[in-house]
């Protein structure tokens, strides 16, 4: 296997529909649109914070942090739609840019090799796996963004990519993984549940998307493939909401 402009092919499939040469193209919207639809709606997210907010690019204070952020008390009275919300949320700049860039990079690599499908399905149970980690390990901190979504893509694209044969791109995302990983232990203010959970989960559908494609979820594999992740991603919420 080998890392196209359109994501990770096979060698023969890569010379029959993609001769790649030095000076390719890189991957547009129309290869990785899940990937681009969710950087837009991060960026909505952000700049309606600032809006909510007490001027300025960092959105202190915010209204909107406080509504729709992760907050344990606040689920088990029955705002279930936070786990959800808070993915999309971010507390600075740098916060979303780093989560953005990752899933940039990622999203067009991700997308094009498992399919727009597989991928907004492995993003989300990424992001509810990640609201039930922080929710188990850290109930009463309000917890924001797109982390855990965003751990979840790396662990996939580091299985799957290992599985096709790229140890190339794999080693490099598994190093990139294993750096965002001590950082996530040595900060503080970072949601260990967050990114922890949203590893798991990503993984999880990694592991399913392999599955199907050695044959083992039958014919018709992207119908139980979306089946199992959705799941995967009613366990994390249901646990959740249970331990809230």
């Amino acid at each position: 296997m080998t890392p196209t402009p359109v994501g990770m092919r096979c060698p023969e499939c890569a010379r029959e529909r993609t001769k790649v040469t030095r000076g390719a193209v890189a991957p547009s919207r129309y290869d990785a649109p899940a990937t681009f639809v969710l950087i837009a709606l991060n960026a909505a997210a952000y700049l309606a914070e600032i809006a909510g907010g007490g001027g300025g690019l960092t959105p202190g204070g915010s209204s909107i942090l406080i509504d729709f952020g992760l907050f344990g008390p606040y689920v088990a009275e029955g705002e279930w739609y936070r786990l959800l919300t808070s993915g999309f949320l971010h507390g600075s700049l740098i916060h979303i840019g780093f989560n953005m860039f990752a899933l940039f990079f990622l999203g067009r690599l991700l997308e094009p090799a498992i399919g727009t499908p597989r991928f907004v399905a492995l993003y989300l149970v990424s992001l509810f796996a990640g609201s039930f980690g922080a929710i188990l390990l850290s109930p009463e901190a309000l917890t924001i963004g797109a982390s855990g979504a965003v751990f979840g893509i790396f662990g996939a694209t580091f299985v799957i990519a290992r599985s096709r044969g790229i140890d190339g791109l794999a080693s490099s995302i598994g190093v990139i993984l294993l750096l965002n990983l001590v950082i996530t232990f040595g900060r503080p203010e970072i949601s260990i549940g967050g990114h922890l959970g949203g590893l798991a989960g990503g993984l999880l559908c990694a592991l399913l998307i392999l599955a199907g494609e050695r044959g083992m979820l039958g014919e018709r594999r992207l119908p139980m493939e979306l089946l199992a992740m959705a799941a995967i991603g009613f366990f994390a919420i249901s646990s959740a909401i249970a331990i809230a």
